[in-house]
């Protein structure tokens, strides 16, 4: 039933008659989801292309994957497009704090490549072969590393904008296992895939097995409904966000101002809300924590008691200020 499932995912997404993007690795996930792709593509009315990235990591072996991909896109009768992509050089002249590991450069370039691709195709949606596993290991590696509320929402099975979609989120790993055995199919396994050096293999190969074994034997389709409550409770919550936005904070051609006056009356949980929506409207997203908020939320309490001489500074040089009847973010090439 597992394309049935999926044609119902896809559908139910809004992904149908258009053009897709499939992002085909040519390991065992992605090479199931190409082939569930081509027994509904009809019913879905989709022209189907299939995107593989080289990563050239593993040598003869990243070639390859490369043309096990290609072999099984065009027995699919699949359009099929590659890039090259080296992971190493976007680690090169960069500070240590700056650079990124190279599993976050792998990752980076290949959604770059994947959007290219699915932009010359002239594709609407871009798909890739996440399920409930890679979901699991997601929330888990939050957890343990720290996050709030909203980290629980884990990966999404729809981009925010629309153009990425996961239909296999919410399939367990044993499901795509079961299809492609049954189905007789072949794919590539990729060595680093069992390396404990990294902390999600470690999570996937040791710690959930134990986690499933001592606690929980549906710990992934637990992790999964966890994940799925928590990104609908997130989107009520940024609906409310979206309302009391109105008067509060702006985000325009003037750049990012805070209203200067009802800080405290904002209930806290809101209020960060309100606060992070601004630091990330000014690009400072990725390096806002906890401690920033509440900095920014204590100086924007103090409202009018703030000298105009006052300011507060924020990542990457920017800094918080007032002005007459606001308060602004100012960046440092203002």
């Amino acid at each position: 039933m597992l394309d049935s499932d999926l044609q119902s995912e896809l559908d139910r997404q809004g992904i149908c008659r258009g053009r897709l993007l499939l992002a085909v690795s040519g390991g065992r996930d992605s090479i199931v989801l190409l082939d569930l792709v081509s027994r509904c593509r009809s019913a879905l009315e989709l022209e189907v292309v299939v995107g593989h990235v080289n990563h050239g990591l593993r040598g003869a072996e990243s070639d390859a994957d490369e043309l096990h991909t290609r072999q099984a896109a065009e027995a699919a009768e699949f359009d099929y497009r590659t890039r090259r992509v080296e992971p190493e050089a976007l680690r090169v002249g960069t500070s240590s704090r700056q650079r990124p590991t190279l599993e976050e450069a792998a990752r980076d370039l290949r959604r770059a490549a994947l959007f290219d691709m699915a932009t010359e195709t002239g594709c609407d949606w871009i798909a890739t072969a996440h399920h409930a596993g890679d979901q699991a290991e997601t929330l888990l590696l939050r957890i343990l590393r720290g996050t709030g509320p909203d980290g629980l929402a884990g990966m999404l099975p729809r981009s925010v904008e629309g153009r990425w979609c996961k239909p296999m989120l919410r399939v367990l790993p044993e499901a795509i296992r079961a299809w492609a055995e049954s189905r007789g199919l072949l794919w590539r396994e990729d060595a680093s895939n069992q390396d404990r050096r990294f902390a999600r293999n470690r999570l996937r190969l040791d710690s959930i097995p134990a986690l499933s074994a001592a606690f929980n034997p549906q710990l992934l389709r637990t992790l999964s409904n966890l994940a799925e409550a928590a990104s609908k409770d997130r989107e009520w919550i940024e609906g409310l966000v979206d309302e009391a936005m109105k008067g509060r904070v702006e985000c325009g051609s003037l750049g990012i101002r805070f209203a200067i006056d009802g800080w405290s009356d904002v209930p806290e949980a809101l209020a960060r809300r309100l606060v992070l929506r601004g630091l990330v409207a000014a690009g400072l997203g990725r390096d806002v924590t906890r401690i920033h908020l509440e900095r920014v939320l204590s100086f924007l309490r103090r409202g009018r008691r703030v000298g105009r001489d006052k300011k507060l500074e924020l990542p990457g040089g920017n800094i918080l200020r007032r002005r007459d009847d606001c308060f602004e973010i100012e960046s440092p090439i203002a």
